[in-house]
């Protein structure tokens, strides 16, 4: 049923394209209440309005705290206008019913990215707002909620077409949307008060999320897909596109997954790969560009559309070179200006500054219908102090670099993972494979198609320990002198006496590294 709107109550913090609004009301003759800084705005654009202090005849109190938890505006909101009982009520108490709500929120978000005084933060916690929305979202089958400005343009069309009413339908629609304003601005604050006081399983867990773009599709062209941003302090995300195409849902699955490896190394120039959420190319170098010359000679094949990220500055000298392949997106702490143009030459490839990346969340989430698991982040890569050689031939200092460096980039790989590195770069990764033993042969047999001389005394690192010999005994075959796993199999004396007999070197760290 269309319903009559008589009174409004206007009170925002977002003050903008109220004119428009206020226009409409009164072409329709809708008395408007309002109260503070709303009430003054209205005003002084040259609209009537009564403050709410006036209308309740109660003056605000506790410095602002309470001024529209009052039962003459909630009841206004909430009486059901089809009850004799409740219209008997309202009578009898000469309360007026309020049949438009427009109200946003104290700016919590806001607030957060600019103070840390936790007093400040919390007195910028609405609670009149919030309490008045979700009033008039259960009563939508009377009242209108509006919650965003972005919906005046159709409440202004919805209100002309039925000439001062609204319909049943757009007032649920509106009301939709009031509980979810509601709901996130809960979990921002639940999750303000999860950060600071180092709660990362709660008992009730909630998400807030803002969606920054409707993407093209999913995975597949018939899945449809969005983005959105879950953050306290930010309210877009700091990947900053230069130049090229949207990015697809793809994009963004290879671009987290390198960036996630990315972090895990600030301070040596590193290039990663990545071909469908899995590295197939990282290297470490002083030279940066030695270290992206590495990283796609690990596998120059899957590299072929693929994503490229990079923990440094791209030059004029890098970005001819990766011109000559064709990568489906590029990331980088800034661009050179002569780099930046020779990369926007290739109109389709995304290109992409990191700079402005934070890292900071710990944990990580995986959603499957009505459950979700939650987790810390796998930020370890082993302790120093709980490695065991367990061969006769035990590594030097400087292997021991090199063997973290493996078993580091071994976490980033889906699971079954065996990673090959040679001089702080991957020559052969085997990745998620229902097998340790074809986690092996594919690596090796990347390594000795691409590059079959840097095989011999390199290191291979497990993301498990080895059921048998039989996938380490096909490391060593290929040269593997080094190789590192967590241990921990009831065949683990088999495997170390295979290495012992091929003279290699072998260290278990006890941290397992799965990654499903």
């Amino acid at each position: 049923m269309n319903q009559k709107i008589k009174n409004a109550l206007i009170s925002v913090s977002d003050k903008e394209d109220l004119k428009s609004l206020l226009n409409i009301l009164k072409r329709f003759k809708i008395n408007i209440i309002s109260s503070g800084g709303t009430y003054q705005t209205i005003r002084k654009l040259g609209f009537k309005c009564m403050e709410i202090s006036e209308y309740t005849d109660f003056h605000e109190m506790l410095d602002g705290r309470v001024k529209t938890l009052h039962p003459k505006i909630h009841s206004g909101i909430l009486f059901d206008r089809k009850k004799s009982a409740h219209r008997k009520q309202m009578k009898k108490k000469k309360f007026e019913s309020i049949d438009l709500v427009v109200v946003n929120f104290y700016p919590f978000k806001e607030i957060l990215k600019k103070n840390s005084n936790n007093k400040k933060i919390i007195e910028n916690i609405d609670i009149g707002g919030p309490s008045m929305v979700r009033a008039a979202a259960k009563n939508s089958n009377d009242v209108v909620v509006i919650t965003d400005k972005k919906d005046y343009p159709e409440f202004i069309r919805e209100i002309k077409k039925h000439k001062g009413k609204t319909s049943h339908r757009f007032r649920e629609n509106l009301a939709s949307k009031a509980f979810s304003v509601t709901a996130f601005y809960d979990s921002i604050i639940a999750e303000w008060y999860n950060q600071k006081l180092g709660i990362k399983f709660p008992e009730k867990k909630t998400f807030f999320g803002t969606k920054i773009n409707q993407l093209r599709y999913g995975e597949n062209p018939h899945q449809k897909s969005s983005i959105y941003l879950s953050d306290l302090k930010h309210d877009k995300s700091n990947l900053e596109q230069l130049s090229g195409k949207d990015l697809s849902y793809n994009n963004y699955n290879d671009i987290f997954a390198g960036l996630d490896i990315l972090f895990s190394e600030r301070k040596i120039p590193s290039t990663i790969i990545i071909k469908h959420a899995n590295p197939c190319g990282v290297a470490l170098n002083k030279s940066s560009f030695k270290s992206f010359i590495n990283a796609q000679a690990s596998d120059p094949v899957s590299a072929f559309g693929g994503v490229v990220a990079c923990n440094y500055k791209i030059n004029n000298k890098i970005a001819l070179e990766i011109n000559k392949t064709f990568f489906e997106v590029i990331l980088a702490k800034g661009f050179d200006k002569k780099a930046l143009k020779i990369l926007k030459k290739k109109k389709n490839m995304r290109v992409i500054d990191i700079s402005k990346i934070s890292y900071n969340s710990d944990t990580t989430t995986k959603i499957f219908d009505n459950s979700f698991l939650l987790q810390e982040k796998d930020k370890t890569v082993f302790d120093r102090k709980k490695l065991r050689f367990v061969t006769k031939i035990k590594p030097t200092k400087s292997e021991i670099k090199d063997i973290e460096f493996a078993f580091r980039i071994c976490k980033y790989v889906k699971s079954n993972a065996i990673v090959i590195t040679k001089d702080n770069a991957t020559i052969g990764i085997g990745a998620g494979q229902q097998n340790r033993l074809d986690s092996c042969k594919i690596a090796t047999q990347k390594a000795k198609k691409f590059q079959p001389k840097k095989l011999y005394n390199s290191i291979a690192a497990s993301d498990a320990f080895f059921p048998f010999a039989d996938g380490m005994q096909t490391l060593i075959n290929a040269g593997v002198k080094v190789i590192i796993q967590p241990g921990g199999s009831i065949r683990d004396k088999e495997v170390i006496a295979a290495a012992n007999k091929a003279n290699i070197k072998m260290v278990f760290t006890g941290t397992r590294h799965f990654n499903h």
